[in-house]
């Protein structure tokens, strides 16, 4: 069995806590910037659409949506 001594489980310990922080790092970004896009856009919708259901903001022209 081979053996790369403290030093070397000293390095691959440093190399593990970096990997593991730069993914919690990543993974609280993403939940940073996705979260609003995901929950809020779609939330936003839907009020709209009960606004204008309800009268209270104008319905959308024809020329703001898109026809591909």
């Amino acid at each position: 069995m081979e053996t790369h001594g403290p030093l070397g489980t000293l390095w691959v310990s440093i190399g593990l806590i970096c990997f593991y922080t730069a993914l919690i790092w990543l993974n609280t970004l993403l939940g940073f910037f996705l979260t609003p896009l995901l929950t809020g856009v779609p939330l936003s919708w839907l009020i709209d659409w009960r606004k204008r259901r309800k009268g209270q903001l104008p319905a959308e022209p024809e020329a703001a949506t898109y026809q591909g």
